[in-house]
C-alpha cells in the first residue's frame, strides 16, 4: 500500500478512488448504524441515563470536535492525509469493541463506562474528520461534488434502512421473549460495528491521494484566517445557529416516542425508514440542483421544510385518535427525510466550495470547532430545558358545552417535549435570515430556481405555488415580526 501523496492522480485513478471511498462509507455507515441513533438511546436507557445525560451523550460527539485543532498539527508534520485517515479511523473503532465485550461480560453495565469509552471514538473521529474531508476534495472533481456524494449518501442510507429496520425488530424480540440477552446483544451490535469499521478503514487506504500545498505559518494565526473571511464566517454563523436548533430537539424525538408516545423500537425505526427512504429518493434531485442552482438554494428550500416539520411535532399525541398521529408521524419523518437530504448535502458541499484547497484543513477545522459548540451545547440545554417544562404546560383549546355533550378541540398543547420543539422551529426561523447573506460562486436567483424547477415539475402550477412559498416561507414571517 503506497502513503504517498501523488503529483498527479490519471482519471482511472480518481475513478477508483472515489469508489473505494464508497465502499468505505458502507462500511462506516454499518458501524454508525449499530452504535448510533435510536439504538445508541434505547442502549442509554437501558443503562439507566436521565434526560441530561441524554443530552450529554448526543452533545459529545461535537464537543470533540476542539481536538481538530490536532488535525491541523498532524497534516502539517505528516505529509499523507491517508496514513493519518487510516490510522486515526482504526484508532476510533477500537473503543466500540471494548464497549462489546464489556456489555457482554458484565452483569450490570452502566452509563458512565458506556459515555467513557464513546469518549475516544468520537475523538478519534473528529481529527481524522477534516483531514478526510481534504483528502476528498482532492480527490473529487469540484463540478461533481453534489453528484458523488449524492450518490455516496443514497447507498450508506439504503444500507441503514435495511440493517437499521432487521435489528430492530431483532432487539424488540429480544426485549420481548429474551429480557436477559438484551444487554448481551448490544454488545454484539458494538463488536460487529468496530469490526466492520476498523475494515473499512484499511480499505480506504487504497484510494490514491493527490498532492496538495499545506499552509505554514502559526497554527492559532492560520485559524482565524477562516475568520476574516467575511463570506465564510457568514457561513459560519449560519451553520452555528442551525445546528444548535437542530440538536437542541432532534435527540429527544427517540425519547419522545419512547417515553410519551409509547412506541416499540421497530416502530421508531420503521419511521426512521420512512425518513431515510425519503432522503433516498431525493437526495440525487437535490445533488443534481445543488451542482447546477448552488447549495444555497438548497438549503433554501430544505431549511423552512425542516422547521415545518419541527412545528408539527407538536401536534404529536395532541389528538387521542391512534391513526391521526400515526399520519402525522409518517409526514413528519417523510419531509424531515426529504429536508435533511438536501441540508446536510448542500452544508458539506457549501463549506468545501468555500474553503481554499491549500487551506482546507484550516477552514473545515475551523468551521467543525466553531459549530461543534453549539452542536455540544443544543442537547444538554435541551435536557434540562426538558426537565424545567415537566411540570409546565401552555394550552390553548376551543370548548364546546351542550346540554348532553361537552367537546374540547385543543389547538395547541405544550408541555415538557412540545416546548423543546417549538423551541427548536424558533430559533431555525432565525438562522435562515442568516443565510441570505452567505454568496456561492455560481449561485442562481431564487427566482429563476423556482422558474427552472417548475418547467421540470407536472403539476406547474400547483408545484410553483408550494416551491416559492417554501423558499419564501421564513422570508415572509421574519417581514411580518419587524412590521409589528
Amino acid at each position: 500500500m503506497n502513503w504517498r501523496p501523488k503529483p498527479v492522480l490519471s482519471e482511472t485513478e480518481v475513478e477508483s478512488g472515489m469508489k473505494v471511498m464508497i465502499v468505505d462509507g458502507l462500511a462506516s455507515e454499518t458501524m454508525t448504524t449499530l452504535t448510533g441513533g435510536t439504538f445508541l438511546v434505547a442502549m442509554a436507557l437501558l443503562a439507566g441515563a436521565n434526560n441530561f445525560e441524554i443530552g450529554l451523550l448526543a452533545g459529545l460527539p461535537t464537543a470533540t470536535n476542539i481536538l481538530q485543532l490536532t488535525s491541523i498539527w498532524l497534516c502539517r508534520r505528516i505529509q499523507s492525509k491517508k496514513l493519518l485517515c487510516v490510522s486515526l479511523s482504526v484508532s476510533a473503532r477500537i473503543p466500540l469493541i471494548i464497549i462489546g465485550l464489556l456489555a457482554l461480560t458484565l452483569e450490570h453495565f452502566s452509563f458512565s463506562i458506556m459515555i467513557s469509552m464513546l469518549f475516544f471514538y468520537y475523538a478519534f473521529g473528529s481529527i481524522s474528520g477534516p483531514i478526510w474531508n481534504a483528502w476528498v476534495k482532492d480527490l473529487v472533481p469540484a463540478s461533481r461534488l453534489g453528484a458523488y456524494f449524492s450518490k455516496r449518501s443514497r447507498y450508506m442510507q439504503m444500507l441503514n434502512v435495511i440493517l437499521g429496520l432487521s435489528v430492530a425488530f431483532l432487539l424488540d424480540h429480544v426485549k420481548a421473549y429474551y429480557t436477559y440477552f438484551e444487554q448481551k446483544t448490544y454488545g454484539w451490535m458494538f463488536i460487529v460495528a468496530g469490526i466492520a469499521g476498523i475494515a473499512g478503514a484499511i480499505y480506504m487506504g487504497r484510494s490514491p491521494e493527490p498532492a496538495a500545498a499545506v499552509s505554514t505559518g502559526n497554527m492559532f494565526a492560520l485559524l482565524r484566517k477562516p475568520l476574516k473571511d467575511i463570506n465564510f464566517r457568514r457561513l459560519l454563523s449560519f451553520n452555528s445557529l442551525w445546528l444548535f436548533a437542530v440538536n437542541i430537539a432532534a435527540p429527544f424525538f427517540t425519547v419522545f416516542m419512547l417515553k410519551s408516545v409509547g412506541l416499540s423500537l421497530s416502530f421508531i425505526l420503521i419511521l426512521a425508514t420512512i425518513s431515510q427512504v425519503f432522503s433516498i429518493l431525493t437526495i440525487r434531485v437535490w445533488g443534481k440542483y445543488a451542482d447546477r442552482f448552488s447549495n444555497k438554494n438548497i438549503i433554501a428550500l430544505g431549511g423552512p421544510l425542516y422547521m415545518l416539520c419541527l412545528i408539527a411535532w407538536c401536534f404529536v399525541g395532541l389528538n387521542q385518535n391512534e391513526l391521526i398521529n400515526y399520519s402525522l408521524l409518517f409526514l413528519i419523518h417523510a419531509c424531515m427525510g426529504m429536508a435533511n437530504a438536501g441540508i446536510n448535502l448542500s452544508l458539506t458541499n457549501i463549506s468545501l466550495k468555500l474553503s481554499p484547497s491549500s487551506e482546507a484543513v484550516i477552514y473545515l477545522s475551523a468551521r467543525n470547532i466553531i459549530t461543534s459548540v453549539f452542536s455540544a451545547v443544543a442537547p444538554i440545554v435541551g435536557g434540562l430545558l426538558v426537565d424545567f417544562f415537566s411540570n409546565r404546560s401552555l394550552n390553548v383549546r376551543i370548548q364546546w358545552a351542550g346540554p348532553a355533550t361537552e367537546k374540547n378541540i385543543y389547538l395547541v398543547h405544550l408541555h415538557q417535549w412540545n416546548f423543546l420543539f417549538m423551541i427548536g422551529a424558533i430559533i431555525a426561523l432565525i438562522s435562515l435570515e442568516m443565510l441570505i447573506g452567505v454568496k456561492e460562486k455560481g449561485e442562481v436567483k431564487k427566482d429563476q430556481v423556482v422558474r427552472i424547477l417548475r418547467g421540470n415539475i407536472k403539476n406547474t402550477i400547483k408545484d410553483y405555488f408550494i416551491i416559492s412559498q417554501i423558499l419564501s416561507f421564513h422570508e415572509s414571517i421574519i417581514e411580518k415580526i419587524r412590521k409589528r
